[in-house]
């Protein structure tokens, strides 16, 4: 036995033979399926697997020899490595005691596992991939087409191959004449010898020594002898936007708010290839509103096809302080060709501001607010004051009491009139507040004058505004009314619901909108100033040009078709223009193009048919109102006048 010159490429070659099942049955449903991605794969994860066994043999095979075998007593590596002579001879005392128990295949079956669960592993690997070719409608294994395949198709004989293109990862396939639904923009190819292939669209494909083909893009049917196949093509849809966190459109956060959830979903149907949630944050009021600009990515999942994101953000991490407005909306687009590019709505997150003593008139900052103008928040406090003062001196002076409720009924009439001037009222703000007028005099301009300043017609507000307005004009009314009566407390009721609504109103005082700007086309420099008007036309339109949504030769399409005379030319290219034009739906549109064939073939029952649906797709025709002419003679005339 030679075991001491080769005993580490003997133990190798038995962990080699232990571990080769388990690559093959790797390796095996990859070549089943016939997908190169798949045995590269494979194959990358065998050699992994060798290189690690190979050093794992190399650091442990005295160790497993020694445990494995007794008779070696400890000293395995004298096997491999005998460097003196007393180490030489003790290799042959250890060999010659060894020889008949030096099992190796033995020594691998225990210290290398076999690992057959990767087997099981890249079988379900290889089945999900198989599964999910088949749920996208195309066979996951395409049989190669050979050119000796090619020329065995008999003379009118015709197969398809489609070819969907890359970005949808279906593989091409081939078939025989049959109903299909393939992708759009699939390149379809009819293959054979001397055929003619009719499509529903009016062309004609024929086949030779070279394929016919024709790119999807709207769903058909072919004929082909007399047999109609269909050929439906699924539209690539856009990337589908969820926005799940916040579920309103305005979301005001409270205002011990420390964090605020956003949480987006997008979807498509082939692969969403970027997706970016775009953040606004805008701080200020009035004319000094400042607004800043985020970008963030949302980063991809396992599924190519999803994208769920969601996110605890804090509001230190967006940035927001009290009075703050955040705006965000999500912007993506898909892998398609042409991309397909979305955006969401634009969601508002609000944070309340801090309550100060400052004036809430600055919800409106049109008008140059008084001096002597109080606040809303400076009336309640003084009411309150007048009540617990009365509360304090039971037998305050009546005098006093009336006086000082008065002055505060007086500051609630002005800052009404104030707020009543956005709703169109009259105001005497800026004069006195009473109107004397002279007895004897007659005021012309309000008896024939008329009155700009209608109630609501001379505002901008919208009428959300408007409504806010009203509800604190009133509130504005009921506590002038209460004070009026020197019964402060209940002016303090409606007092607060005043305040309520302008503290409403200054949440609208801040208005965003995204800037959009016209991009007009590139001017072709070589045909600038170069004084051809090729192409161009005069921006003059005729005054007097009906217009008739029918074009003529509809027109005189629908006259032939309702009797049995010949049908204009070119009526089937008409025919096909309209329906294509008018006819959305693909249901529609098929029977539509079918009757065009059947007239086309000579069938006389089928033009009703036709007339029905082109007439159908007649949606905005003017409705013409013509009088009947009718003669008039002498003798028509006497019987009209005899007639009873």
């Amino acid at each position: 036995m030679q075991a001491d010159a080769d005993i580490v490429a003997r133990v190798w070659r038995a962990a080699w033979r232990r571990r080769l099942p388990l690559w093959l049955g790797a390796l095996l449903p990859w070549c089943v399926l016939r997908s190169p991605i798949g045995i590269a794969a494979a194959l990358a994860l065998v050699a992994f697997d060798g290189w690690r066994l190979h050093r794992r043999v190399a650091a442990n095979w005295p160790r497993w020899l020694d445990g494995a075998i007794p008779e070696l007593e400890d000293s395995s590596l004298l096997l491999a490595h005998a460097p003196t002579p007393v180490a030489q001879l003790q290799r042959r005392r250890l060999l010659a005691r060894a020889a008949a128990v030096l099992d190796l295949p033995a020594v691998a079956r225990t210290r290398v596992r076999g690992g057959y669960h990767w087997i099981a592993a890249s079988a379900l690997v290889a089945l999900g991939v198989w599964a999910w070719g088949a749920r996208a409608g195309m066979p996951s294994v395409a049989p190669a087409a050979t050119p000796a395949a090619a020329a065995a198709i008999a003379p009118g004989q015709v197969s398809l191959r489609v070819t969907p293109p890359k970005y949808t990862a279906v593989a091409p396939f081939e078939s025989a004449p049959r109903d299909l639904q393939v992708p759009e923009h699939s390149v379809v190819q009819w293959c054979g010898k001397d055929a003619v292939i009719e499509l529903s669209d009016g062309q004609q494909l024929g086949t030779g020594a070279a394929c016919a083909q024709w790119r999807a893009t709207e769903s058909v049917f072919w004929r082909l002898r007399g047999a109609r196949y269909s050929l439906r093509v699924t539209p690539d849809q856009p990337p589908l936007i969820t926005i799940t966190a916040p579920t309103d459109m305005v979301q005001v956060l409270a205002a011990d708010a420390k964090s605020a959830a956003i949480a987006v979903s997008v979807r498509d149907d082939y692969q969403v290839s970027r997706a970016t949630l775009h953040l606004t944050l805008a701080r200020g009021s009035g004319e000094n509103i400042r607004f800043s600009d985020r970008e963030v990515p949302l980063p991809a999942s396992s599924d190519p096809r999803a994208r769920n994101w969601a996110r605890q953000w804090t509001l230190a991490e967006l940035g927001m302080e009290p009075g703050d407005e955040l705006y965000f909306f999500v912007r993506a687009a898909d892998n398609a060709e042409p991309v397909h590019s979305v955006q969401s709505p634009t969601y508002t997150l609000r944070l309340p501001g801090l309550v100060g003593t400052e004036d809430e008139t600055s919800a409106l900052p049109m008008l140059v607010k008084p001096e002597n103008l109080r606040s809303q928040r400076q009336v309640i406090i003084d009411t309150q004051q007048l009540i617990a003062d009365m509360k304090a001196q039971p037998k305050m002076a009546a005098a006093l009491a009336r006086s000082r409720s008065e002055s505060i009924a007086g500051d609630q009439a002005q800052l009404r009139r104030r707020y009543g001037q956005f709703l169109g009222e009259e105001s005497s703000l800026f004069g006195g507040d009473e109107h004397d007028k002279e007895e004897g005099k007659h005021d012309v301009v309000a008896e024939f004058g008329h009155a700009h300043d209608q109630a609501e017609n001379a505002t901008l507000f919208d009428e959300g505004t408007k409504k806010v307005l009203r509800r604190a004009l009133s509130a504005m009314w009921d506590a002038e009314k209460a004070l009026r009566a020197i019964t402060p407390q209940p002016a303090l009721a409606p007092e607060h619901k005043a305040l309520e609504a302008i503290k409403q109103l200054q949440q609208a005082d801040r208005i965003y909108l995204h800037k959009t700007a016209f991009a007009p086309p590139p001017i072709k420099e070589a045909l600038r100033m170069s004084g051809d008007v090729v192409g161009a036309k005069s921006y003059r339109r005729a005054q007097d040009a009906a217009n008739d949504p029918v074009p003529a030769e509809v027109r005189e399409l629908l006259r032939a078709l309702g009797g049995d005379g010949a049908l204009p030319a070119l009526w089937s290219r008409s025919a096909h223009d309209w329906i294509r034009a008018r006819i959305a739906g693909d249901e529609q549109r098929l029977e539509a193009q079918r009757a065009v064939q059947d007239v086309a073939d000579g069938c006389a029952s089928c033009r009703p048919v036709l007339r029905a649906w082109i007439r159908g797709a007649i949606a905005d025709a003017p409705v013409l109102l013509q009088a009947t002419p009718s003669a008039s003679t002498p003798f028509t005339q006497a019987w009209r006048r005899a007639a009873p």
